[in-house]
């Protein structure tokens, strides 16, 4: 599986982007997709997941209403819809890919400090930066 994310850049607090998580071969039904970022100093934490290991679409606390993941499995595209930006958000944003049937449910995957090891197959990371 190979993951191209894209779609970062710079945008003001309480702005918009949407990035893009393209996969070869797309594989939706086996897969779990999830969007990692990464700040200076700082572990890589997980945003959200789309067809997450009980095919739901999970977020972590910190972004839980103002992003929003989808997926247009005849592109073989997972999107994030990042609204309501703010300064904090600035960071690498990669997606990864990993078979569902192989991870726990995300509420205990996005809780373990092996989160980011679960996952097979990365993009190379796309940078979003906020400014206040």
């Amino acid at each position: 599986v190979q993951l191209q994310a894209s779609g970062g850049g710079l945008m003001q607090a309480g702005g918009s982007l949407r990035l893009s998580c393209t996969a070869s071969p797309a594989a939706f039904g086996i897969y779990t997709i999830a969007w990692f970022r990464q700040a200076p100093g700082k572990e890589r934490e997980g945003v959200a997941c789309f067809n997450c290991q009980d095919h739901s679409i999970y977020y972590a606390d910190s972004v839980r209403g103002r992003f929003t993941v989808s997926g247009d499995n005849d592109k073989g595209t997972v999107y994030l819809q990042m609204n309501t930006l703010k300064p904090e958000d600035t960071a690498v944003y990669y997606c990864a890919a990993a078979e569902s049937r192989s991870l726990p449910t995300p509420r205990l995957l996005f809780k373990s400090p092996n989160r980011a090891r679960r996952f097979d197959y990365w993009g190379h990371g796309t940078l979003v930066t906020v400014s206040s």
